[in-house]
């Protein structure tokens, strides 16, 4: 490889945010099984997605040795229904799409109704629906600016959320409408039908309001956020501009209230003389939990298979309650109950009724994490079971990767099953990470893989190929080559790359360890997209490691809930398994460092701080340095409380309290510190704080303040630019020429 191609690799994998441009997503198939809806991009460096159908009854020819490609069409086409304008977000879209770590523009989400037949999607801050069986497109005239459309089941109308109230208006542009919205008594910290922060940044919960099947209710969210401390995020690059107010629960501190109601589709419950005090506007029930206790709304299932039903967490997130809702009173029904002196895991789209009536969750039994329908476990310790992907009929499909049972680790890999009462059978194929949607008969079947780039999404038929989608995704100037292997005593996954080319005549390497270490966050996958930004540095001269140390998932609820109150165990892993495997590979463990972003970031500025023995430079971004800035609902999960309750251990795991570093050891290591000014999850003053009490202590250190850049780095010049001022930090740092 040419030192030009090496060069141009920031720049490529900006300017295609990760090489994800391009690539088909956010799939959906019909009832009938007619059609795939699809987000896709014109090429690997659009970033303006439109809605895309591909009509399965004219593709069944890609089964018989065809192109594989199905007649695709474009749906919606963002360019056109704007005529050419730039895309105008709102600052509630903003916030929508930086809980999501939504990077692209156009079309970055949709609805269908339950035919699949009429899709519903926010543009600029305007509603527009498509007829996907007409191939026809219209703008519905709203009050904007639109935040989650979504067509009832029946199509015939569209619900949405704009100036914190949720509305409606009939698919055909008539009687727009408020259905629910703050009262004459209630100020602008109430909003309907909207996620609360905390449900959208750590509970996966996007969402704040349910159609119900019949279409003539839903369930809206009602979230007062009066309560919540608020911060100020400021961009000292422009004075002359207001700094923005937000709500934000640092733990400890309190939380929103979040409350439900059925509201009617004219406005009313629909059950006499309960109305709420402080509801919404009109007529509406309140659905009745003991919120005290259970004051996190994490789920609501609402289908034909049952009543809706409800997933309400304690605080401290070691009991939760399964919720059946009576929709004539609001009242509920506890349909299961769990425990767990750790803490208990939230599963998208789950809990949910099966066909039959019958509960679906996955659930921690026996050491191993199983999918359970009813009172029975369909699956065993083989597999760790990772999302429900359907429920069908008769079987249930599922991601999982291999539990510590399994008779092969399969480090990295995650395969698609299909589980029934008669046992397990897996439909992906090959290693790799596969995923899936199925409804009915038809599957989009999801894979990447070690061996190429990005990942290929093929549509099924009772598991014979009807289509392959489409995918413009650019092609890498460089080609990863992880080795994939367990290593110490804990048989830590990991993946080590090397140079392109790399002679063991060439002698040991300096070592980069480039983890992301935390809860939720795999880094060691058989996909080799995943590592393209590790190859890099490693073609920069570095053996580079990537290692999931405990604490992070796809193993066992043991292995991961291993840091309860402990989360420095994740340093100790990085360093057994760049012990254990110096005693395989070329490492000069005289001259190691760690760059890291986020819990990474936090990862890299202990390593130089407690363990400079091991480490002799690190690039920490966007680092939690005072975890007791960080929000209730991650900090208390893993702490056992907020630091009101064990302030003792919010002092051992933050790397600056009120008295400056906490338990610094010497010598002083080279550390770079990056963040995002604008960062509304890691605010500066983590940085800022780092910085004050390392330049109280003497300790030089680099600090690169990121204006405008939030908690992620979308803009292309920023992203390049990172990358090349990290490797020459590091270069710098340990005195490489």
């Amino acid at each position: 490889m040419t030192l030009r191609q090496q060069l141009s690799f920031p720049r490529q994998h900006a300017r295609t945010q990760r090489f994800t441009l391009g690539a088909p997503r956010a799939f959906t198939v019909s009832p009938d099984g007619a059609r795939v809806t699809f987000l896709r991009s014109s090429s690997g460096t659009d970033r303006v997605n439109s809605l895309w159908v591909l009509d399965l009854e004219d593709s069944a020819g890609g089964a018989e040795g065809g192109s594989g490609e199905g007649p695709e069409r474009i749906a919606a086409d963002p360019a056109v229904l704007l005529g050419g304008a730039v895309e105008r977000l709102s600052p509630e879209e903003r916030a929508r799409r930086e809980r999501s770590r939504e990077g692209s523009g156009g079309i970055v989400g949709y609805a269908l109704d339950g035919a699949g037949q009429l899709a519903a999607f926010a543009l600029s801050g305007r509603l527009f629906t498509a007829e996907l069986l007409a191939g026809t497109t219209r703008e519905l005239p709203v009050r904007g600016p639109v935040i989650d459309p979504r067509p009832s089941p029946d199509g015939r109308h569209v619900a949405y959320v704009a100036d914190g109230a949720l509305r409606v208006i009939t698919a055909d542009g008539e009687r727009d409408r408020e259905l629910a919205g703050r009262s004459a008594t209630e100020g602008e910290d109430i909003t309907y039908g909207l996620a609360e922060f905390i449900a959208a940044e750590e509970m996966s919960r996007t969402r704040g309001y349910w159609w119900s099947p019949e279409s003539d209710r839903l369930l809206v969210a009602r979230v007062d956020t009066t309560r919540v401390r608020r911060w100020w995020i400021s961009d000292p690059a422009h004075p002359e501009r207001e700094p923005v107010r937000v709500a934000y629960p640092a733990a400890g501190t309190p939380n929103a209230d979040v409350r439900l109601y059925l509201v009617g589709l004219e406005g009313s419950g629909g059950a006499e003389g309960a109305t709420a005090p402080d509801g919404p506007g009109g007529a509406a029930t309140e659905v009745v939990w003991d919120r005290a206790r259970y004051p996190y709304l994490a789920r609501v299932h609402w289908s034909a298979a049952g009543v809706p039903l409800l997933l309400v967490q304690s605080r401290d997130q070691r009991g939760q309650l399964y919720l059946a809702v009576d929709t004539a009173t609001g009242a509920t029904t506890t349909v299961h109950r769990d425990e767990d002196p750790a803490w208990l895991e939230l599963f998208a789209e789950l809990p949910a009724w099966a066909p039959d009536g019958r509960l679906v969750r996955i659930a921690d039994e026996g050491g191993a994490r199983v999918l359970m329908v009813g009172d029975r476990p369909l699956t065993g310790p083989q597999l760790h079971v990772r999302a429900v992907l359907d429920i069908g009929e008769h079987d249930v499909l599922v991601s999982a990767s291999a539990g510590e049972a399994a008779a092969d680790p399969e480090i990295g890999e995650i395969h698609v099953y299909r589980v029934s009462e008669l046992g397990v059978e897996r439909l992906s194929e090959g290693a790799g990470v596969h995923s899936a949607v199925r409804t009915g008969e038809v599957t989009v079947l999801v894979s990447a893989g070690l061996d190429s780039s990005g990942a290929s999404a093929r549509v099924l038929r009772d598991g014979k190929r009807l289509a392959t989608l489409a995918s413009h995704p650019e092609r890498p100037v460089l080609t990863a080559r992880p080795r994939l292997t367990e290593a110490g005593a804990h048989r830590i996954p990991c993946a080590v790359l090397l140079p392109s080319g790399y002679e063991e005549s060439d002698g040991p390497l300096p070592v980069l360890l480039d983890p992301y270490g935390g809860p939720h966050g795999q880094r060691v996958v058989a996909a080799q997209n995943a590592y393209l930004t590790s190859q890099w540095f490693a073609d920069q001269g570095f053996a580079v490691i990537v290692a999931d140390g405990r604490g992070t998932p796809g193993r066992s609820p043991a292995w991961e809930k291993a840091v309860k109150q402990n989360l420095l165990l994740s340093l100790d892993d990085q360093i057994e398994a760049l012990h254990a495997l110096a005693e395989r590979f070329p490492l000069d463990l005289g001259r190691v460092a760690m760059r890291g972003w986020s819990f990474g970031g936090y990862l890299a500025g202990l390593a130089v701080l407690r363990r400079p023995d091991v480490f002799h430079a690190a690039v920490s971004g966007a680092p939690v340095t005072d975890l007791r800035l960080y929000d209730t609902h991650y900090q208390e999960r893993y702490f056992g409380g907020g630091p009101q309750d064990v302030p003792e251990v919010y002092a051992a795991h933050s790397l600056v309290t009120d008295d400056g570093l906490s338990a610094p050891e010497s010598p002083a290591r080279p550390l770079m510190i990056i963040h995002g000014l604008a960062d509304d999850n890691v605010v500066v003053a983590h940085t800022l704080r780092l910085s004050g009490a390392l330049l109280a202590a003497g300790r030089p250190h680099e600090v690169l303040p990121l204006t405008g850049v939030t908690h992620m780095t979308p803009q292309e010049e920023v992203a390049e630019n990172l990358l090349l001022l990290q490797v020459d930090f590091l270069k710098r740092s340990l005195g490489l020429g």
